[in-house]
């Protein structure tokens, strides 16, 4: 809640001096004890804003920042197709000013200039794209009206001819093996459009005329290589899996992969009501994600697919903007225990987005306004970031521990990564930032006592109140709405870089570690 009385408020901050401490957390890792796969699955693929904006400056600065931080291998955008990239531009005109309209010199129905841009540029910092084949060009619409109420308006209809769009998918598909090879294009993801059970397909009804799309499309992306990948349903709220699956399995339609979303504030009704649960369940946001991965995770199993990948193409912690969710220190912990419970479910789970660079609700007027990105405008990093940039640091074996709070990792070199953390409701929802008056909850300590480490040095990297996060200096500057000065801009660069490590050592194999509410940490057992 927001805090109108001076008085009050101290009174809640002393009161929060003497919150009761949890119950302390004890546990013991040996360094050698068997592992099993531990795949960096939640930091493979990010989303971003559409693709047009991939020819910026800033959004190219920003992917190169997370590529250092997280190494990812792919982005996911939506509009490849759109008219504003420029792919699809039949009986092409040209107008000077003053005279009429005439066919242009180069009539040709395709023009990938601006592909080749973004997909160049993605390539030459080390990024794949994962194509997500959407929106609708306007001359291939069946309804050039049918606009979706993004800042950007992309067209959402179903093509009003299936020979032109087969036509346009399989000559895309084509120039970018003859561009790019199909030894590199066979390892791209090709994802047929973006959550049509929503409001961004246009067909009717939407299952139904979206698995014709997905048929036509995946039939002429196979036509040009059969070591292309193609996958679907894409949809919102891990819907309609089993059925697309089932259709696929009867029409004989190639798929590679099954595709969906959730956001950890979707609500029960949508993700589970059509599976007999309870529709009227309030599931924790701490919870939601995993249970709908083990959802989509179980109805593969159950499929004529069994073994095919799960990619969950976006996730977060919210799908709306709610600056105490997707800004704030409560990212990290959340990330922490979402990756320990999906562990082993998914193959790949992309993050939306790596940047605010994005441009669906308006051009953004505030740094902090609970954008998806792990970087504010201007290149200033969120507590989200440096919660990558320290669960990156994890190992690829993970150690089983009893704890709902903690992960342990081990390398080949039986190298030891620990992340420990300690979870907490956010401080606000909404769009309205409420600024925290006290602690969140307790704080936990972890008893450790780890066996068989090569020595006694241990590092540690923290993203908490006072690690890595902007907020607190956005909040002690009043919060300036916009137009932020260039010495705002670096101050808060600065304060939002991965706070330096602490350096502590094991006495007699034990170490005793603190962490607040909200915070993460990350320790490394140095051989």
């Amino acid at each position: 809640m927001r805090l109108r009385f001076p008085v009050l408020a101290s009174a809640l901050l002393f009161a929060a001096s003497f919150l009761p401490a949890q119950q302390p957390v004890n546990l013991t890792i040996d360094a050698n004890a068997t592992t099993t796969p531990f795949p960096h699955f939640w930091e493979q693929t990010f989303g971003s804003g559409r693709a047009i904006l991939a020819l910026r400056d800033s959004y190219r600065r920003d992917l190169r920042t997370v590529k250092e931080a997280t190494n990812f291998q792919s982005v996911r955008f939506h509009g490849i197709l759109m008219d504003e990239v420029g792919l699809y531009d039949p009986d092409r005109q040209t107008k000077n000013p003053g005279l009429a309209a005439v066919a242009a010199n180069d009539a040709s129905v395709y023009n990938f200039s601006y592909v080749d841009q973004i997909y160049d540029g993605l390539l030459d910092n080390g990024v794949r794209p994962f194509v997500e084949l959407s929106f609708m060009p306007r001359k291939l619409a069946a309804d050039p009206n049918a606009l979706h109420a993004f800042w950007y308006h992309p067209n959402v209809s179903p093509p009003a001819d299936y020979a032109k769009w087969d036509a346009m998918i399989s000559a895309f598909a084509q120039h970018l093996i003859s561009r790019y090879g199909i030894e590199e294009v066979s390892t791209w993801k090709f994802e047929v459009w973006n959550e049509p059970n929503l409001d961004f397909w246009g067909g009717n009804p939407k299952q139904a005329t979206y698995f014709e799309l997905y048929d036509h499309t995946a039939r002429a992306i196979k036509s040009v290589s059969p070591r292309l990948q193609i996958g679907g349903p894409s949809t919102a709220q891990a819907a309609w899996v089993t059925p697309f699956l089932a259709h696929v399995h009867e029409n004989n339609v190639p798929i590679d992969f099954v595709s969906t979303h959730v956001y950890a504030n979707d609500l029960a009704k949508d993700v589970f009501g059509a599976e007999g649960s309870n529709p009227a369940e309030t599931i924790p946001r701490d919870q939601m994600v995993y249970r709908s991965v083990r959802k989509v995770h179980d109805q593969i199993a159950a499929s004529a697919f069994p073994h095919l990948p799960l990619i969950f193409s976006e996730y977060n912690a919210s799908y709306a903007n709610e600056p105490n969710i997707t800004d704030s220190i409560y990212l990290g912990s959340w990330l922490a225990n979402t990756i320990r419970q999906c562990d082993g479910l998914v193959s790949n789970m992309a993050y939306w987005s790596f940047s605010d660079v994005f441009e669906e609700q308006g051009v953004v007027r505030t740094p902090f306004y609970g954008g998806y990105g792990l970087l504010a405008a201007d290149n200033i990093p969120k507590p989200s970031l440096n919660a990558f940039r320290a669960l990156h640091k994890l190992g690829d074996r993970r150690i089983a521990v009893d704890s709902d709070s903690a992960l342990a990792t081990t390398t080949a070199s039986h190298s030891l990564t620990l992340a420990l953390w300690n979870y907490a409701p956010p401080d606000g929802t909404g769009a309205t930032y409420t600024k925290p008056a006290s602690p969140a909850g307790p704080s936990k300590t972890f008893h450790l006592e780890i066996k068989n480490a090569s020595n006694s040095e241990v590092t540690i990297w923290r993203v908490d109140e006072d690690h890595g996060n902007v907020l607190k200096a956005f909040d002690a500057m009043g919060r300036p709405p916009a137009d932020l000065t260039r010495t705002q801009i670096e101050q808060l660069q600065a304060a939002g870089a991965m706070a330096p490590p602490e350096h502590t050592h094991l006495v007699n194999g034990k170490l005793d570690l603190t962490i607040p509410a909200h915070g993460l940490a990350v320790l490394t057992f140095n051989r």
